[in-house]
């Protein structure tokens, strides 16, 4: 956050150096992630949301971003802007709870044991080219637009923690007096790191001049963009790093 302030300070301060009319816009946003899945264990969003405490909801957060935009025409201008979203949540599998028998932690559907819990990290940067249209000029008191374009998304997911597997074994519960199968738990650190897929966009919102060369801006945004996951999660489908934003930005026009 701290960087991207001060890296939009410092292109307000060079914009007397530009011959050319444009604008630069801070926001501050809410980013909603469409976590699309099918019921399927090889989609990652389903295989954390079916298994731990976690929910869609717990990986909406607050966003920052910045844009530069050159004005074309009096109602067309391209927009090149940067967004940021990151959230890390820790929770634990449902239905499950851990005990440790000789060396190794097993995970047993019944009775009383430890947490098995692991964080679940994604972390998205769109960097997005924008056509951008206000129909009606940029003169007003109210300045509507819509716009879209494509972008590069640079994005990491990581799990890191306990990971319940496949393999198990048998142990004889002598209050049941029967066996009982205990999966083997393992600490896994996980990492799909600094990967680019390419996305689409589409935006609208509006503009409100509130002083000399300042107007605020309100404006939802829908990004699509699906990363194909061939490294720690290889075997399972595409992550979706959709999503739906809605952002409070600060213009300065030069």
């Amino acid at each position: 956050m701290k960087k991207i302030v001060i890296f939009f300070l410092a292109l307000v301060l060079l914009t007397p150096s530009f011959a050319f009319p444009g604008m630069f816009t801070f926001k501050a946003g809410f980013f909603v992630p469409q976590a699309n899945f099918d019921v399927r264990d090889d989609n990652l969003w389903w295989f954390e949301f079916d298994n731990m405490d976690l929910s869609k909801t717990d990986y909406q957060t607050t966003n920052f971003g910045f844009a530069y935009e050159y004005f074309v025409t009096r109602q067309i201008s391209l927009v090149l802007g940067v967004d940021t979203y990151n959230k890390n949540k820790y929770g634990s599998y449902e239905g499950y709870v851990g005990e440790t028998i000789g060396a190794l932690d097993y995970a047993f559907d019944y009775g009383e044991g430890f947490p098995i819990s692991h964080s679940f990290n994604v972390s998205i940067t769109p960097i997005q080219l924008s056509l951008k249209f206000a129909p009606t000029g940029r003169r007003g008191k109210f300045i509507p637009y819509i716009g879209g374009g494509v972008g590069l998304y640079l994005w990491n997911v990581t799990l890191r923690g306990d990971l319940i597997m496949d393999e198990y074994e048998w142990f004889y519960d002598p209050d049941l007096d029967q066996d009982v199968r205990g999966y083997i738990v393992e600490l896994a650190d996980l990492r799909e790191d600094y990967r680019l897929s390419l996305g689409y966009h589409a935006f609208g919102g509006i503009m409100m001049p509130v002083a000399n060369r300042i107007s605020l801006e309100v404006e939802f945004k829908y990004n699509y963009a699906q990363g194909e996951l061939k490294e720690a999660f290889l075997g399972f489908e595409p992550f979706d790093l959709s999503g739906y934003q809605i952002s409070l930005g600060l213009n300065y026009w030069f």
